[in-house]
């Protein structure tokens, strides 16, 4: 059995008018399913398609910490966390190699 891990994350759509931060297990698969417009009736409403921020855990209650702050903070403060990771907000999603 391989290591596991956790994913925090936040999706946006193309005119990043909407973001969206979840929490899951399998950071590819969630992904491919947001794009496969899979999922909640919120994600598929605003096409959050396109993967902008990301963290990666070990642990599964760090993880939910993690985005419980990003869930409990501001707008302002969750562009700039992306802003500093991913300036340009391009999809990282071809980049994920987990």
């Amino acid at each position: 059995m391989g290591v596991r891990y956790y994913s925090v994350y936040i999706m946006t759509n193309l005119r990043e008018t909407t973001l969206y931060t979840g929490v899951r297990d399998n950071l590819i698969r969630c992904v491919e399913e947001h794009k496969r417009g899979v999922g909640g009736i919120f994600t598929r409403k605003y096409y959050l398609n396109r993967l902008v921020y990301y963290e990666i855990f070990g642990d599964i209650k760090a993880a939910i910490a993690r985005e419980k702050q990003f869930k409990g903070g501001s707008r302002k403060t969750k562009v700039a966390l992306i802003n500093s990771f991913n300036p340009e907000w391009l999809d990282l999603s071809s980049d994920i190699n987990l």
